[in-house]
């Protein structure tokens, strides 16, 4: 009679985390890779681009790790487009950079509201006019739409 096998105990399985999760020695090239490639051009490297630099054998390999570095936490991808990765570390610096902005834009059109309310001056309205519209292009809608009903109000 032939003996039975033991059973083998796996360890049991482990969600995944939010946040980043350390990549892989390719993923990790493939990172360096696309890195070095948007500090050069500035813009992401096609998949093709990947490929020949990196020496895979096919797109589908790039495809994958890109895939897994996009779960990880690494790398964002903007939409179905051709060359739309992007590093998670600059599009943080990009938020963190517009929310400084906002803070300065801000600290600009208080001042010049504070010298409107002494004398309404056209050279200053459109300063604000500027402020208000740099606002609007930051994606701070809210805020430009505020200021806004605070410059009809100087007007009317």
């Amino acid at each position: 009679m032939p003996k039975k096998k033991a059973a083998v105990k796996r360890p049991a399985k482990t969600t995944h985390k939010p946040g980043k999760t350390r990549p892989t020695k390719k993923q990790h090239a493939t990172l360096d890779m696309i890195r070095h490639f948007i500090s050069q051009h500035g813009y992401s490297p096609s998949y093709r681009e990947i490929m020949k630099e990196c020496n895979y054998t096919s797109v589908a390999t790039v495809s994958l790790h890109v895939n897994n570095l996009i779960k990880r936490g690494h790398l964002v991808k903007r939409g179905n487009s051709a060359r739309s990765l992007e590093l998670v570390e600059n599009v943080q610096e990009a938020v963190q950079s517009a929310n400084n902005h906002k803070n300065e834009l801000v600290k600009e059109i208080e001042a010049r509201f504070k010298s409107l309310e002494q004398e309404v001056s056209e050279e200053i309205l459109n300063e604000v006019y500027v402020l208000v519209g740099a606002l609007k292009v930051l994606g701070h809608q809210e805020a430009a739409a505020a200021y806004a009903g605070r410059i009809n109000q100087l007007q009317s």
